[in-house]
């Protein structure tokens, strides 16, 4: 068996077809649920973030697993695998738990060292663990991957200053403004992302803060905490006829303001232009509306960008952090390795075991019990020499080439169960 992660993210893919590859939280289980169908997969579990959408994965064979994980991206995207295939990256065995590790550490988002990430891998695993698709291999690599987040951000510099995608997208409308005091913000959506962006305007000085969203209660809890208001997703015409600048990041899988709709709002204000941060995956703001007249549209693109500028007080980090992530890679292939070898160094002790304690009922009524309990104790003495140094080498090469030689030497010496090795079979 082999741990894989194959995907895509918003540098290697156009963001019209990242946007449909973008996996919504409702639709998490039913993507497990059609990898999982794969003779080669035996778990999974679905990573689909503002700037990424992986598929981890414990497999059989790499070829015929990473076709069906592209395959069933593929149908929940509604697209060609052909339209994509060429734009999937993928790594396996030491290479995905290093990439998972740089990703919950931020060295792979928009906003580097974002801190926003660190909670989207946790969730991920928990999705799939309660779908249970997870086993011992994916719960261990998510676990040290977590572990090694958190490690990072408390004994580096990398989260410094603007550290997630929703204070990024604030810090873009202010940067565009000047300021945002005095001006008239609205919020559509009460998500994760939406409540980000919602108290860093309280931080950036806005006050008037109107929020729209699907379910109210969400969106009035949202507001008191910054002395905002609530409309309903009716009067967005209103909202958007108003507003100075407009924040917007729904979990919808359309889009929710269209050209038309847009347009007819900007013939309502026609000296008052409109500025639009679109943060969501798939977009909330009809790309379209970006030639209105009045209307300034920018969208995850635009906030990567902007972001680049923020990351050099931050580079000189990224070595320290690749070094914890080094170190954190090293242990979790020690640990891996040894707990795969560990069930053949059991079977192994556990024979020689079995023939000792079948020599010794054969002199059961032989001899008197003092001289067999005697024979018993040296016999068992002489097994723990020789089985030590055998049982200590496999386990001290465990997850290198001498040790896949010593566990198929011993294995096929002993007639034991070796430890299944990944293979690139087709």
């Amino acid at each position: 068996m082999s741990v894989v992660v194959i995907g895509v993210n918003q540098r290697s893919v156009p963001l019209s077809t990242f946007e449909r590859l973008t996996v919504p939280e409702h639709g998490v289980t039913k993507v497990l649920d059609d990898v999982l169908s794969s003779n080669d997969v035996s778990e999974a579990v679905v990573l689909s973030t503002c700037n990424r959408t992986e598929i981890y994965a414990n497999v059989e064979r790499f070829h015929p697993a990473f076709g069906d994980i592209r395959d069933a991206l593929a149908r929940h995207g509604s697209l060609d695998p052909a339209d994509f295939a060429e734009h999937l990256y993928a790594h396996h065995d030491e290479d995905a738990a290093r990439h998972l590790f740089g990703v919950t550490c931020g060295l792979d988002s928009a906003v580097l060292g974002e801190t926003e990430i660190l909670g989207q891998v946790r969730k991920a695993y928990d999705v799939a663990a309660e779908a249970d698709a997870v086993g011992v291999s994916l719960s261990d690599l998510f676990m040290a991957s977590c572990t090694t987040g958190r490690k990072v951000r408390a004994n580096t510099g990398i989260a410094r200053n603007i550290t997630s995608v929703s204070r990024a997208a604030v810090a873009m409308a202010t940067d565009r403004l000047g300021s945002l005091e005095g001006r008239r913000i609205g919020v559509l959506g009460a998500g994760e992302m939406s409540e980000g962006m919602t108290v860093s305007l309280r931080d950036a000085g806005a006050r008037d803060v109107v929020i729209a969203n699907r379910t109210r209660a969400r969106a009035e809890e949202l507001a008191e905490r910054v002395g905002g208001r609530v409309i309903s997703l009716d009067d967005l015409p209103e909202m958007l006829a108003s507003v100075d600048v407009l924040l917007t990041s729904t979990g919808a899988s359309e889009v929710m303001v269209g050209e038309a709709a847009l347009a007819s709002a900007m013939t309502a204000r026609p000296d008052r232009p409109l500025l639009i941060v679109d943060i969501a995956v798939p977009r909330d703001i009809a790309p379209e509306a970006a030639d209105i007249d009045g209307v300034t549209l920018l969208d995850m693109e635009d906030l990567t960008r902007f972001a680049e500028v923020g990351k050099r007080e931050r580079r000189a980090e990224i070595v320290t952090v690749r070094n914890v992530i080094d170190e954190e890679v090293a242990r979790f292939k020690a640990a891996s390795a040894s707990r795969v070898v560990e069930p053949l160094v059991t079977s192994f002790r556990q024979e020689m075991e079995t023939m000792r304690a079948a020599e010794l009922d054969r002199l059961r009524g032989q001899l008197d019990d003092d001289t067999l309990a005697n024979v018993d104790a040296a016999t068992r003495r002489i097994l723990n020499k020789l089985l030590h140094t055998p049982t200590t080498e496999l386990r001290s090469a465990a997850g290198t080439i001498r040790g896949e030689r010593l566990a198929a030497s011993l294995s096929e010496l002993f007639d034991l169960d070796a430890p299944g090795a990944p293979t690139d079979e087709v």
